[in-house]
């Protein structure tokens, strides 16, 4: 819960994006550790190189994996939140009250994989996971 919010404020939703926005460096990195290990099993100069391809694979799966753990949608009784960060912290928020409409933009990717983009006032979160339950979250909430 942001650092702001009222203690005795309940929280209806604190989720994360969808595990989708890992799917291609995940990928990558696997792709990268399978060419990489690879090739340390060859002589000297082809290991060395996989050795690196290896280290590569392991930076873009860590960077990846913080990206997605550090934005979080927290809805509360009276607002709603996108927190980022994790050391350094920064929320944006709008009271629920404030919110004239709430807006879903989905591909065809993402009505299939239940995905979509939430424009709620002046804040737009990409790839939030059931965003019509989650609309429908804040609509509720917000009347």
């Amino acid at each position: 819960m942001p650092a702001d919010t009222e203690q005795d404020e309940h929280v209806f939703l604190d989720a994360r994006r969808h595990g989708v926005v890992l799917a291609r460096p995940l990928g990558q990195a696997l792709l990268l550790a399978i060419v990489g290990g690879t090739l340390t099993a060859f002589v000297w100069p082809l290991a060395i190189a996989g050795a690196i391809l290896v280290g590569i694979a392991a930076v873009t799966a860590i960077k990846a994996v913080w990206g997605w753990e550090r934005l979080r949608l927290v809805i509360t009784g009276d607002r709603l939140y996108v927190v980022e960060g994790t050391i350094r912290r920064r929320a944006r928020q709008i009271r629920l009250g404030r919110i004239d409409a709430v807006e879903i933009e989905q591909t065809t990717a993402g009505r299939m994989f239940g995905y979509g983009t939430l424009l709620v006032g002046p804040l737009e979160i990409d790839h939030v996971p059931k965003p019509r339950e989650v609309t429908e979250l804040v609509e509720r909430l917000a009347s």
